[in-house]
């Protein structure tokens, strides 16, 4: 698959799946906030679709940059928009995770945001959660697995060589943009905190 998007230009769907995994990534980070706790859904759902929008574009080619770098070190030839497609397209599942955020979210409310239902939630609720999540967890190894291969692909390196670039770009990623939250509230004092609640 990743061959036959290798000569195409980035194009809409590759922004339209990256601002999807934007915005199913800050639904996450609100869940493991416990932002149910104090925010309403609709503020929940327009913040992670306004902002994980624009991280999420961001994101594909701070991780682009990263992955072309690491793939380059390691002896795989690739062009930045091959690398864009396989972040792209290969987190397609998280697409599908988005999807099912939503639909949780206008079913259970609030209790989709927090990390351990109230006690009087009721059942249906408590198991529409649980499937949601293992749902998600699922989804998101499924996206790993097809990142790694499209790597390998377009490399044309060995899998395991694949697996070890995706995680230590995973981990300088992670570093990158927590440089980038640490200046960005420094510059802009309670700005992350009115993004993110803190519990």
């Amino acid at each position: 698959m990743f061959r036959e998007l290798a000569a195409r230009p980035v194009g809409i769907a590759d922004y339209l799946l990256a601002a999807a995994q934007g915005m199913g990534n800050f639904l996450a980070l609100y869940r493991t906030e416990g932002a149910g706790a104090h925010s309403s859904v609709d503020e929940i759902l327009a913040k992670s679709f306004a902002y994980g929008a624009i991280a999420g574009v961001a994101s594909m080619y701070l991780m682009a940059f990263i992955y072309g770098r690491l793939g380059a070190r390691a002896g795989g030839k690739s062009t930045t928009n091959q690398v864009i497609h396989v972040l792209t397209y290969g987190g397609a599942p998280m697409v599908a995770s988005l999807a099912m955020w939503v639909l949780t979210a206008l079913l259970a409310g609030e209790a989709a945001f927090v990390e351990t239902p109230r006690a009087d939630t009721e059942g249906f609720l408590v198991l529409l959660l649980h499937v949601q999540f293992i749902s998600y967890v699922l989804l998101l190894i499924w996206s790993i697995v097809l990142q790694v291969m499209g790597f390998s692909e377009i490399q044309g390196l060995a899998t395991r060589k694949a697996f070890g670039i995706w995680v230590l770009g995973q981990i300088i990623g992670f570093l990158a943009s927590l440089f980038l939250a640490l200046a960005i509230d420094t510059l802009f004092p309670g700005l992350l905190r009115h993004l993110i609640p803190q519990n």
